[in-house]
């Protein structure tokens, strides 16, 4: 079913490879270096251990998939495996559980097969942005991809352990670990009823292949429409939990305001707080970048769109900053959580453009063009704007 086992050959990740080329993203210190990784082409090198990797956003011009070796890079904890076997690897199914089980891969082969196309974006994508700026891992825009999943349904798993009647979370634990013992371990966790999804997948294919040890190999979790912190990689330990789970990473960490849009106004204190959750509505523009200069004539403007599982209604753009709106064409359709590509011509003529993008999704909400502020720098969706110079 998956090959046998993925290695970084040794290599750490701390240095796993020189950096080549530096590029500067449009905020305050948004110096990276190009970096590779085993298993990866060049990535925006955000921090090198626990490694996090922004792929390069020319690359979602390329095609509505995003390249395996091209996909971005997040893990919370530095204590990540060198290497995986596939074949002696056990996922342990335990807690508020009628029948405890300790599941392989070719016990996984057995169960019926899933694949949905989802967006992977983590939580933090383009807090770089953030005016005021906050705490975290300064992103640009890049740490989000799109691919083909393939695996089982969780559901399956937990119907063959069996729930008691009191299970209220399923909670979830990769093969990464703290280095410092005081450091509390990487655990996410789900509400029951979101848990038995039709669309939640414990997966082992990652656009029809093995996915890189760095996204999760051998298998990982997928929780299709919302954000990647509860998308568990080298997934081990489910356990069913009888109540709300207290651990760090769920009380404390990766909760955003409990106000419309998680939004704030900067310096207020004593908000309610929820556990992030699903993503919001977004769109860019992928082949035309911010301070571009281009050719006058009939011009080809294209983007993505994506949304938290409603599908993209709409996808408009402007050249004039946002004062008028047109429709652009909507591409194929791949399911309510992937890509949706978009294009539209522009008779583009000598002078300077603020060209913007803003998407619809099917309930009805739409991006607005004012950012949205919290203190975590959490799902930022605003409109995207870009300076263009048509010569």
């Amino acid at each position: 079913m998956v090959a046998a086992g993925a290695a970084l050959g040794g290599i750490s990740l701390a240095t796993a490879a020189d950096a080549q080329t530096v590029v500067d993203l449009p905020f305050v210190n948004g110096q990276r270096p190009l970096t590779a990784f085993p298993q990866k082409r060049p990535l925006l090198q955000v921090t090198p251990r626990p490694p996090q990797l922004e792929t390069p956003f020319a690359i979602f011009d390329d095609g509505v998939f995003t390249p395996n070796d091209a996909f971005f890079v997040r893990w919370h904890l530095a204590g990540i495996p060198q290497s995986v076997d596939a074949s002696m690897h056990r996922i342990k199914v335990t807690g508020a559980v009628q029948r405890e089980l300790l599941l392989s891969l070719d016990d996984l082969a057995t169960m019926r097969t899933i694949e949905i196309t989802a967006v992977n974006q983590c939580s933090g994508n383009s807090r770089g942005f953030f005016a005021p700026r906050v705490a975290g891992g300064q992103w640009g825009n890049g740490a989000m991809g799109n691919a083909r999943w393939t695996g089982v349904r969780l559901r399956d798993i937990l119907t063959r352990a069996g729930l008691q009647s009191n299970a209220k979370q399923v909670q979830f634990r990769g093969l990464d670990g703290p280095v410092l013992p005081e450091t509390p371990a990487f655990k996410k966790a789900l509400d029951v009823d979101v848990a038995r999804g039709d669309d939640v997948i414990v997966a082992y294919l990652m656009n029809g292949q093995p996915m890189p040890l760095l996204n999760g190999f051998p298998v990982r979790l997928i929780v299709p429409g919302w954000y990647a912190t509860y998308w568990v990689k080298m997934l081990a330990e489910i356990t069913v939990l009888d109540h709300v789970d207290d651990n760090f990473w769920m009380k404390t960490a990766y909760r955003i305001p409990d106000t419309p849009a998680a939004n704030i106004a900067p310096g207020t204190t004593g908000f309610a707080t929820i556990p992030i959750n699903k993503l919001n509505v977004r769109s860019f523009v992928t082949n035309i970048a911010d301070g571009a200069t281009i050719s006058a004539g009939s011009t080809s403007l294209r983007g993505i769109a994506f949304d938290g599982g409603n599908g993209v209604r709409r996808v408009e753009i402007s050249i004039d900053g946002g004062r008028t709106w047109r429709n652009a064409i909507l591409e194929q359709d791949y399911g309510k959580y992937s890509f949706r590509r978009w294009n539209a011509r522009w008779d583009a003529r000598p002078g300077a453009y603020d060209v913007a993008v803003r998407a619809s999704s099917n309930d009805g909400v739409m991006q607005k063009a004012t950012p949205i502020w919290n203190p975590g720098g959490y799902m930022r969706n605003s409109i995207e704007t870009y300076r263009v110079t048509v010569s």
